[in-house]
């Protein structure tokens, strides 16, 4: 049977179980408690730190009122990192290349933050709607145009996830795949391939790390917005 690059982006099923569940069990055992005794190991510290540093840096600008967003919003941060990362290990699969995963994952928190815009100051949040000083003739369209904008940010924030580790997997799977045939015709090239092969590696990694940041930059922004 032959096989397309995007088959590796397919969710996989084993006995009727789609294996998706599986991969979104498995980075919540990988991250380690707080040992009990006094003196902590340098890996927890490491953890400790890196998500104390995250969340003073993400959620500084925040009002008061939205730091109770600061352990949903972190938990969130170090799920997709872990999923990301994961993904790129050799017979891994990686959820958030489903667009259908990143999706249900976006929608309820940026509704979450407009409800709560709209609910604690609904004349601050519809404001967002019209700029100031703009002319009687264009607040019809721009109502439309920001409207609209404001309905996309969940398709957004989804499809960029979706795309740039979708993107990034599949160019490293054509630049293996040119290194495996080029291997017995022309050597010297496939040294360099497989050079550039490490590189682009290292590279994913720092995209895959980078993503889940900015999937919640976003969120908090929209939640800075609406508090």
């Amino acid at each position: 049977m032959a096989l397309s690059f995007f088959d590796q982006f397919m969710s996989p099923v084993f006995l009727g179980i789609p294996l998706i569940v599986l991969a979104l069990i498995l980075p919540w055992f990988l991250l380690s408690n707080a040992p009990s005794r006094w003196l902590k190991n340098r890996a927890s510290a490491l953890q400790n730190g890196a998500i104390a540093n995250f969340t003073h840096q993400m959620f500084s600008p925040v009002n008061r009122a939205g730091h109770k967003w600061a352990l949903l919003l972190t938990s969130l941060m170090a799920f997709l990192f872990t999923l990301n990362v994961l993904g790129l290990l050799p017979h891994t699969f990686t959820p958030t290349t489903q667009l259908s995963l990143n999706m249900a994952m976006a929608t309820p928190l940026w509704l979450a933050t407009v409800i709560i815009g709209m609910r604690n100051q609904p004349t601050h949040a519809l404001a967002h709607l019209l700029p100031e000083g703009t002319p009687v003739l264009l607040i019809p369209v721009l109502i439309i145009i920001e409207t609209i904008s404001l309905l996309i940010r969940p398709l957004a924030l989804g499809v960029r996830l979706t795309a740039n580790l979708t993107a990034g997997h599949l160019l490293i799977q054509l630049i293996a795949t040119a290194s495996f045939v080029l291997t017995p015709l022309m050597p010297a090239v496939a040294v360099s391939t497989t050079i550039l092969l490490l590189m682009l590696t290292l590279l994913e990694v720092a995209v895959a790390m980078i993503q889940a940041y900015v999937f919640v930059l976003l969120l908090c922004l929209y939640l800075q917005e609406n508090v």
